[in-house]
């Protein structure tokens, strides 16, 4: 009799070099795809609407795919973590599966539902895989001599790559259909979760790898000198298929590696300086898999707890609105607003605006970034914000604080950003475009004036760490 498998798809959303799925399929089981939404979790997670557009517009997609390979998909709400636990085991039950098979969870709550799950599965006599697939090198494989954890990039990455160069690196191909449909019949609901319109992303596997390999062959090689500029289309776009697995960290290396062999010696060049990007979403993700406070909302650094941030509910809204008085943090925020999706610079740029300048607490404004960005992605996120807030390991000196001015006239030197989504300065000159407050005109804009010096705010934030990181020592 020929064993049925249940594939439980997380945020692994693709067919092709799918560890779980790959395994469900050995020795040509029957394998049903399941994937359970969590409208109530997803939203404690303040997950992003257009995320979820994004995730239903893509299982829409990959039902034809599955059913090519005889793989029926079955969609549906669970509403909770304990939810998913809850009807995983119904499942397992009703189909008499004799195996689950997902890609393993780093995060604190998601771990805790899937040790309690496997008990109770073996409890049924049903076995449990839970693969590693979200990292090209499994969290605790990269570590120091002393076999810790690395708490610094640099000597990480350097450990990264020679770890690398040890084994091949290999991309699963997708599995070939099974011999016979199953009996369980395909069943797709609707997700339970506000929507907001991802259109502008596709979703599909051919658009997918075409984006992909024109970076890599094309775009890449200016990657370095563009990548800083929000004005120009110079980053990879990859972000949103990366967090939710619709492309996987090896299917990126390998297109790189194919196309730019020499991206691993050339560390001054566009290939490298994306790699790196790719091996800081390694290190994130090894340091909530081994730091678990990470993902309970808590610092990296024990003494950042002592910061006093300031309670600013006003100021808060305005940041979030794009409303601060100064340019290039608020053409950010209103193109996050817009778009849901933001330039990984000026990420840096308003996180340090909002931490150092307003001091308000890191944990408001990473909310704000889940909640409102496609690619929303809890390790790369939270590793950003405490890295903008210094309280995170390798974070950002609290001494060395970004002036959002002199950051726009870096990297958006004419303007031409900040008029694209501030329209109500597309009369100011190019000289004044960064502090429209000191032209002639300004008083006829409709643009509010700095809600902070940044010369004093700085100095407030200097001596507010300095008082905190004294106190927790």
């Amino acid at each position: 009799m020929t064993q049925r498998n249940l594939w439980w798809i997380r945020d692994d959303l693709r067919t092709v070099d799918n560890a779980a799925l790959s395994q469900a399929c050995a020795d040509n089981a029957e394998v049903v795809a399941v994937y359970l939404s969590a409208q109530q979790s997803w939203g404690e997670h303040d997950m992003a609407p257009i995320q979820a557009d994004l995730i239903q517009r893509r299982l829409q997609q990959m039902k034809p795919i599955l059913a090519r390979l005889n793989i029926p998909l079955v969609v549906r709400e669970a509403q909770t973590l304990t939810g998913q636990r809850e009807t995983l085991l119904s499942l397992c039950q009703q189909w008499s599966v004799a195996g689950v098979f997902c890609s393993q969870a780093y995060q604190w709550n998601e771990g805790q539902r899937d040790r309690q799950l496997a008990l109770e599965l073996a409890g049924r006599g049903v076995e449990f895989h839970c693969l590693q697939d979200a990292c090209v090198l499994a969290p605790g494989t990269v570590l120091t001599g002393s076999a810790q954890p690395y708490k610094v990039f640099t000597p990480f990455r350097k450990r990264w790559l020679e770890r690398l160069q040890l084994a091949p690196l290999t991309v699963r191909p997708e599995p070939a259909a099974r011999t016979a449909p199953s009996a369980i019949a395909s069943e797709f609901t609707a997700l339970a979760y506000p929507l907001k319109d991802s259109t502008a992303w596709p979703v599909d596997d051919a658009a997918l790898s075409h984006k992909l390999q024109a970076f890599c062959q094309q775009r890449v090689v200016d990657y370095q000198q563009d990548r800083d500029r929000p004005a120009i289309d110079g980053t990879s776009g990859l972000s949103p298929y990366l967090a939710l697995g619709m492309l996987s960290p090896r299917q990126c290396l390998a297109a790189l590696t194919l196309a730019q062999p020499d991206c691993w010696e050339v560390q001054e060049s566009g290939a490298f300086a994306w790699l790196n990007e790719l091996i800081w979403r390694e290190f994130y993700r090894h340091l909530m898999a081994q730091f678990p406070r990470l993902s309970r909302a808590q610092p990296f650094h024990g003494w950042s707890r002592h910061v006093a941030w300031r309670d600013d509910p006003a100021g808060l809204a305005r940041w979030q609105q794009g409303q601060t008085g100064f340019p290039i943090v608020d053409a950010a925020m209103r193109q996050l607003l817009a778009t849901g999706w933001m330039h990984n610079r000026l990420r840096m740029i308003v996180a340090s605006f909002l931490t150092k300048d307003l001091l308000i607490h890191w944990q408001h404004g990473e909310r704000w970034f889940m909640a409102h960005l496609i690619d929303g992605d809890l390790a790369a996120n939270n590793g950003g914000w405490q890295w903008a807030a210094s309280t995170g390991t390798d974070a950002q000196p609290y001494f060395r604080i970004f002036n959002p001015t002199t950051q726009g006239q870096r990297f958006d030197p004419d303007g031409s950003f900040i008029r694209r989504w501030l329209p109500e300065l597309a009369d100011v000159p190019m000289g004044e475009i960064h502090q429209p407050h000191r032209w002639p005109g300004a008083a006829r804009l409709d643009y509010p004036p700095p809600m902070v010096d940044h010369s004093q705010a700085r100095r407030a934030a200097i001596e507010t760490f300095k008082a905190a990181k004294a106190r927790g020592m």
